[in-house]
């Protein structure tokens, strides 16, 4: 909104000269400084996490802890970053259609405010740029009765309808620094979590040496197949890694319970190396992978005349994946129209398969836990199926299976916050 008279926006309009000003030079000056400081900032970060990885040395235990403990922040702040710009876009819009209805009123405020300048020989609050100089003179007269009674209604309409444009800007202000503060924090866990997961896969490639040639060898197989169900079969029949874990997964048996009851305490030994439950009795603890929001329903439509086979979620640009149960890698890579394909054997004849992401983490035979980063999602739908709706955010596929056959996953999903399970 500008409640500059017509005399003075003109002379704003005035071209302005080329030759830097002092205040221009200082901005330059301070924008230089502050891209200072966050190099330096930067490189006290990298330096910081090479001493932390080198600290973790051989703890396979304290390095999947760390990796689990920073995934489950940066998805934290992910949620905070989500909430925080829904609330955002409803007071963005309020506050664009009140300085449209003050901009739409313009002649009637220049009206009121000379007024208020002829009843109070005072400077005019028409000459004040920010509302809420405005908004202190409109008070100041009328609490000193310079408003004419034939004016008093129309002073305080205005006056109201920039009491809440200023209290709208307060509000916006103080939402937008939390914003950018989660925004630099996540930065920085996502960094530090680069760093863990890259140290994670170093020591995965020096336990299995030919790690790039097995996958190089999925990808290759995964061509020979034109299903889901197929893929896995010949994942674990023809791949090394993946039979192997597929061997591992069966001869683990179901992991004992406490009373009937799933174990979640043993979720907190980050050493494992099998599931810490047993999937069947695991229904009502899994967290989503990703955060997002919830587009398509098992048992709903396909828009092709089939059913969906699993659920997706319309997630963030860039969003951490994680993993919702213990697992066995079985297959890590592309595959058809799924985009990036990751499908865990979870045990038991189950198998989680998740797709839909821009980059895979983790490698064929390795043993991941819940909550263990596993996947990025990029910017843009890499599921065929979601591509033909036009989905402009990037979307995540889930699937469960039982002994090959598509399963609705909505039982094991955790109903609140405080029931999901924690690695």
């Amino acid at each position: 909104m500008s409640l500059l008279p017509a005399a003075a926006q003109v002379a704003e309009s005035t071209p302005q000269t080329t030759t830097s000003s002092p205040d221009a030079i200082k901005q330059r000056e301070q924008e230089l400084e502050a891209a200072r400081a966050q190099q330096k900032s930067a490189a006290e970060l990298q330096q910081k996490l090479r001493a932390d990885v080198a600290a973790i040395g051989q703890d396979r235990s304290k390095l999947n802890a760390q990796l689990i403990g920073i995934a489950a922040q940066v998805r934290g702040i992910e949620t905070r970053i989500g909430d925080a710009e829904a609330r955002l876009r409803p007071l963005d819009t309020r506050e664009q259609q009140i300085r449209g209805s003050l901009d739409s009123r313009h002649a009637e405020i220049v009206e009121v405010l000379a007024a208020l300048q002829r009843a109070g020989r005072r400077a005019p609050p028409a000459l004040l740029v920010r509302p809420e100089d405005a908004l202190q003179s409109l008070r100041t007269a009328m609490l000193l009765g310079s408003v004419v009674p034939e004016l008093r209604a129309r002073a305080e309409q205005l006056a109201g309808d920039l009491t809440e444009l200023v209290a709208l800007r307060k509000t916006i202000a103080s939402e937008r620094d939390r914003l950018a503060a989660d925004r630099d924090k996540l930065g920085d866990d996502q960094i530090r979590l680069a760093a863990l997961v890259d140290e994670r896969q170093r020591k995965q490639s020096t336990i299995e040496k030919d790690i790039e040639a097995e996958g190089a060898r999925a990808v290759a197989l995964s061509r020979q197949v034109d299903s889901l169900q197929g893929l896995i079969a010949k994942m674990e029949q023809d791949l090394k890694s993946a039979a192997k874990a597929a061997a591992t997964a069966s001869l683990q048996g179901a992991p004992a319970t406490l009373n009937g009851k799933p174990n979640v305490g043993a979720l907190k030994d980050p050493a494992r190396l099998s599931p810490a439950i047993a999937f069947a009795s695991a229904k009502g603890l899994f967290a989503l992978p990703v955060n997002g929001v919830k587009i398509r329903e098992f048992g709903g439509s396909n828009g092709s005349g089939g059913v969906e086979k699993g659920i997706s979620l319309a997630t963030r640009a860039g969003a951490q994946v994680t993993t919702p149960c213990d697992g066995w890698v079985v297959y890590a890579g592309p595959f058809r129209s799924y985009g990036q394909l990751l499908i865990l054997n979870a045990g038991g004849g189950y198998h989680v398969l998740i797709a839909g992401m821009e980059r895979i983490s983790v490698n064929i035979g390795q043993f991941v836990l819940t909550g263990e980063p596993v996947a990025t999602m990029g910017t843009t739908s890499q599921v065929a199926s979601i591509l033909a709706t036009n989905a402009s955010q990037p979307v995540l596929y889930i699937e469960f299976r039982k002994d090959g056959t598509p399963i609705d996953p909505g039982p094991w999903w955790a109903a609140s916050e405080g029931e999901k399970v924690r690695g």
